[in-house]
């Protein structure tokens, strides 16, 4: 599933394509990504301005001159501002000037219209890339494992798997440790490495594991530096010993046991 580096950077990527055009028509073909009624939708969309394209953890938010329309790209979605529709392709939306294309081929994504803010945005935590190392060190106070603690998009908005096991791995922190036992060092490296590292994956792009892509269709390239995920029974990059991956919150999490202490 895209992350937040993947989500901002598909935001960058269609935010000037898309800021001050008219949504002249749209068409949708999916129960799933659109539920509801989807000619409603389409009529409510037509004549509208798109004011603004923003990312609210892994939300892409579109602000219309009436509404917002929330994307949530789900594991296999993707924007593009290129190409032609084809036979995953389950929302079209002609503007004034161009096209943009909603690709899904499992069609886990969503595709959602408001009048204000969306429900599901508005329970998310704060920004990692936002929040006071003070403010970090105070939310950290609960007997949660860390890992699962960083999966919790209450708690911080946007990570995921790949980056909660990479930071983790930069910060020396064991999946299964306590967040509540962490030392004020111990939370204060965690902050930078979430910070860190998410910075440095935005700047590359993203990681393309799978279907990610950009909106122009291209791959991102941290998926060339991660240092755990993905490489189990691979030697640890800093001691040689294997990476091993076990299972936290119902999700496979990757960790060097030597070098990743609780």
């Amino acid at each position: 599933m895209p992350e937040l580096p993947e989500v901002e950077t598909v935001v960058r990527s269609v935010a000037a394509h898309l800021t001050g055009r008219r949504i002249v028509s749209t068409r949708f073909t999916s129960r799933f990504v659109t539920p509801g009624n989807r000619a409603k939708l389409t009529q409510r969309l037509a004549g509208r301005r798109i004011e603004s394209v923003k990312r609210r953890g892994k939300f892409i938010l579109i602000a219309l001159d009436q509404g917002t329309l929330t994307v949530h790209l789900g594991m296999t979605g993707k924007l593009l501002i290129s190409g032609e529709a084809g036979a995953h392709t389950h929302g079209v939306f002609h503007l004034d000037d161009g096209l943009l294309l909603y690709h899904d081929p499992r069609q886990f994504g969503r595709i959602e219209f408001s009048d204000g803010a969306p429900p599901r945005v508005a329970r998310l935590g704060p920004e990692p890339l936002e929040i006071s190392l003070e403010a970090f060190q105070a939310r950290l106070r609960r007997k949660a494992r860390i890992k699962a603690l960083l999966l919790n998009q209450a708690f911080l908005a946007g990570l995921g798997n790949i980056y909660a096991d990479e930071s983790l791995f930069a910060a020396g922190i064991h999946p299964l440790a306590i967040a509540a036992r962490l030392n004020k060092a111990r939370a204060t490296k965690l902050y930078h490495a979430i910070r860190g590292i998410l910075t440095h994956a935005i700047q590359l792009g993203g990681s393309s594991m799978s279907d990610y892509v950009n909106a122009q269709g291209e791959r991102g390239w941290f998926q060339m530096e991660h240092r755990v995920y993905g490489r189990e029974g691979e030697p640890c990059a800093n001691c040689g010993q294997r990476i091993r991956k076990i299972l936290v919150s119902q999700r496979g999490t990757h960790f060097c046991p030597h070098c990743q202490k609780k």
